[in-house]
């Protein structure tokens, strides 16, 4: 943190011990290391001054003959000690100030975001700012979200209280299911609060994601969908990907930003095709995707170039495990089959053996006409087969690309020779 805290966060001020800060950021230190010659760094900041080319301490100017780093853990623990019984206090204009503690300021904001006669939306937003803040240090972070009933408490107000308090709840139940410094533990936390009444949460993320003020609100929903998903116990997560409600929303999502001008947002398309990549992973819920429009939204952010097309593929790879998804893909594979087919080698290793997967259910396995012409028609479609098979793809990946050869090795103009050459032995050849 740089020095002071905004006046956003005054009431979270604590006095911090000299001995607990790094010397060259001066911010408290999260993982402590020490130099050979005794003096303790943080070791994000020491190490960028090692790798500046720097040979000696930065606080002794002293030679270094070893730049070995030793993790001080005795002083982790203090500093660990230190974070969970500390009480925000008035300091002195001189005296510099950290983030939230779990026992007092967390606590304390907590207690008015519960109270049920007080309005939980200011709290909640300072939680959330808190924890979006780029110069807020990652071990504060992690101090509010381990707070003790901290996720269960805001997860009570997302399922209970109106449009405005719920998508508050969503951004600070956000902040910590999706980044990147937060520990795995609290975000388990979070996905077990909301899994507690699965249904409930399920409603109001829909809610979120159909009224939000916001873009940006509506993409924290889908997150903690896909965190809900991701980390809930079976039953919790079958009762999510079925909700009907949910599902049209986070299409709805990845569907064009501004109406107008029919353009597609990155965050909303990523957020939202991996949210439904998750949903498509309960059996159960496939055919309601699909009658939902998950295979026209897919096709829709393949043919966009919106963002990476792996998830994409993976959920049409998905619908076509249902027969639902396959009449879907087949009724319209003059647009779906060239986009599989234009995105197989941009989306990775995994990417292209869904997107080969996709192509064989419907050519090879199901053997649709419409879906073979198509395959026929396609430029390019036997050198990214090819390509794939001296990929290290998986064995079964590197079966479907040779049986799906046949296809591709025809033109354009001579697809009735690849109709001829998959069976359909009704087509006269010439």
């Amino acid at each position: 943190m740089n020095g002071r805290l905004s006046a956003e966060y005054r009431g979270l001020e604590v006095k911090v011990p000299n001995l607990f800060r790094c010397p060259i950021s001066l911010d408290v230190m999260h993982s402590p290391v020490s130099l050979c010659t005794g003096v303790t760094y943080e070791r994000a900041s020491i190490q960028r001054w090692l790798d500046s080319g720097n040979t000696t301490c930065p606080a002794t100017m002293l030679t270094l003959p070893s730049t070995d780093l030793v993790p001080n853990l005795t002083l982790r623990r203090l500093i660990a000690l230190w974070a969970s019984t500390a009480a925000p206090s008035s300091s002195s204009p001189a005296a510099s100030a950290v983030g939230p503690t779990p026992a007092a300021a967390a606590a304390e904001l907590l207690r008015r975001i519960a109270d049920p006669g007080a309005d939980p939306c200011p709290p909640l937003r300072k939680l959330a700012a808190f924890l979006s803040d780029d110069d807020v240090d990652e071990f504060d972070k992690n101090a509010l979200a381990r707070a003790g009933g901290a996720a269960e408490t805001v997860a009570f107000v997302l399922r209970r209280a109106d449009r405005e308090a719920a998508e508050a709840a969503v951004r600070v139940l956000a902040a910590i299911a999706a980044s990147d410094c937060i520990e795995e533990e609290s975000k388990r936390r979070v996905a077990a609060a909301l899994a507690a009444d699965a249904p409930s949460a399920a409603a109001s993320l829909a809610r979120v994601l159909r009224s939000g003020t916001s873009l940006e609100a509506r993409v924290d929903a889908a997150r903690l969908v896909e965190s809900l998903l991701r980390n809930a116990a079976p039953g919790a997560r079958a009762a999510v990907a079925e909700s009907e409600d949910l599902v049209r929303e986070l299409v709805r999502l990845v569907g064009p930003a501004d109406e107008k001008k029919g353009s597609l947002d990155g965050q909303a398309v990523a957020a939202g095709m991996s949210c439904l990549a998750a949903v498509a992973a309960t059996r159960r819920a496939r055919a309601a995707m699909v009658r939902l429009g998950a295979v026209a939204a897919a096709v829709r952010v393949l043919e966009a170039d919106a963002g990476p097309p792996g998830q994409a593929l993976r959920v049409l790879e998905a619908t076509v495990g249902c027969a639902e998804g396959r009449a879907a893909v087949c009724e319209s594979a003059l647009s779906v089959v060239p986009a599989v087919v234009s995105k197989m080698m941009k989306a990775g290793v995994g990417g292209a053996e869904a997107a080969v997967s996709v192509l064989w259910a419907v050519c090879h396995r199901y053997r649709d006409r419409r879906a073979v012409e198509a395959a026929a028609a396609c430029e390019g479609g036997l050198t990214k087969l090819l390509l794939l098979m001296q990929s290290g793809c998986s064995a079964a990946a590197r079966q479907m690309a040779s049986e799906l050869l046949k296809i591709f090795r025809v033109n354009g103009k001579s697809c009735v020779a690849g109709l001829h050459l998959f069976g359909f032995d009704s087509v006269e050849v010439h």
